[in-house]
């Protein structure tokens, strides 16, 4: 089985070259587009969701050896969260190579977090049936790059973070409010106002309500924590 040209052109992008070429073609292939004949990557993804926590899991222990499990965990949830999969994915493009049914194609399936994080978890799986634990560890860290380095700051939970500042100082806790919403049913963009009761406030957008009221926490407490 060969690979197409822009299959190709995504294995120089993901860092492999697969023997069976098969197995990238599973992983790209969203459930809406199985048949009979076609495997969907429903059950890679199953299995790249266990090799990347390996990978992670490791890593981190590696890289501080003196953590405890409470430290551990949350860097670990940021790395391999569906959000984080999907980021990667957004990076290498691994939406424009995806095999989606018409449905999909027509709801912006190459552009859903979920879809592009589920397929990169079964891309993960696929280098690890087609070349061993050691490439799929390779292939994972080099994606994932500086957001190991950078986990411990990710890992906070700005919302928990920003509302401990201002229960220290006798504050109430922040507000978040909705002041937008743009795009297609399939695709909307929220932006979420985080506001503390004096006023100081600070905005951020985002795919999900949760990403926006994350982020414009973020973006609150470097304020407030800077000023």
């Amino acid at each position: 089985m060969k690979l197409s040209a822009e299959l190709k052109a995504f294995e120089g992008r993901l860092g492999h070259s697969f023997s069976r070429p098969d197995l990238l073609i599973e992983a790209v292939t969203h459930a809406s587009m199985s048949s009979p004949t076609r495997n969907d990557n429903q059950r890679l993804e199953f299995l790249g969701d266990r090799v990347l926590g390996l990978v992670m899991a490791e890593a981190l222990l590696e890289r501080d050896r003196f953590a405890a499990e409470g430290q551990l965990a949350p860097r670990f949830n940021a790395l391999v969260r569906k959000e984080a999969c999907a980021e990667v994915a957004r990076e290498i493009d691994l939406g424009a190579v995806l095999k989606l049914g018409r449905s999909e194609m027509i709801s912006g399936g190459r552009r859903k977090q979920a879809l592009l994080g589920d397929a990169m978890e079964a891309v993960i799986a696929a280098v690890y049936l087609d070349a061993g634990f050691s490439a799929a560890r390779d292939t994972v860290l080099g994606l994932w790059g500086a957001r190991i380095g950078t986990v411990e700051r990710d890992a906070r939970d700005a919302k928990t973070a920003l509302q401990e500042w201002a229960q220290a100082r006798g504050m109430a806790p922040p507000e978040y409010v909705e002041t937008a919403r743009s795009g297609p049913d399939h695709a909307p963009r929220f932006t979420i106002e985080a506001r503390l009761p004096d006023c100081t406030a600070e905005a951020a957008t985002a795919g999900s309500k949760r990403q926006a009221e994350q982020a414009a926490a973020r973006a609150l407490l470097a304020r407030v924590e800077d000023g």
